[in-house]
């Protein structure tokens, strides 16, 4: 499961609904790849489709859309959201995480 905190609910909501999205209906697919200064980084993207081997998680009224294989490196994850001046945009909060970077969107296990 991943969690959303209520700041990136709130940002969440508006950048969907400034790209034409809709939260109630759509989703924010959150992902893994390989790549970033610590071997995986994050993907975090709208979507209106969700394949049959998603994992569909919805936490403070926020759909969340997980691929399979991205899932388990994610599973206790929270989202949140930092706009203050050292930094603004979203944060993994991620307990599998051993190792992260500087930036805070690459990790390893």
């Amino acid at each position: 499961m991943i969690q959303v905190s209520e700041t990136a609910k709130q940002r969440v909501i508006t950048l969907m609904t400034e790209e034409g999205y809709n939260a109630d209906t759509d989703y924010v697919r959150v992902g893994v790849k390989s790549g970033g200064c610590s071997g995986l980084s994050y993907e975090l993207k709208f979507d209106d489709a969700i394949a049959e081997s998603d994992k569909l998680f919805e936490d403070n009224a926020v759909r969340i859309v997980v691929d399979k294989k991205s899932f388990l490196y994610l599973v206790g994850t929270v989202l949140e959201y930092s706009g203050g001046l050292n930094g603004k945009g979203f944060v993994f909060n991620n307990p599998n995480a051993q190792r992260t970077c500087g930036c805070g969107e690459s990790f390893s296990l």
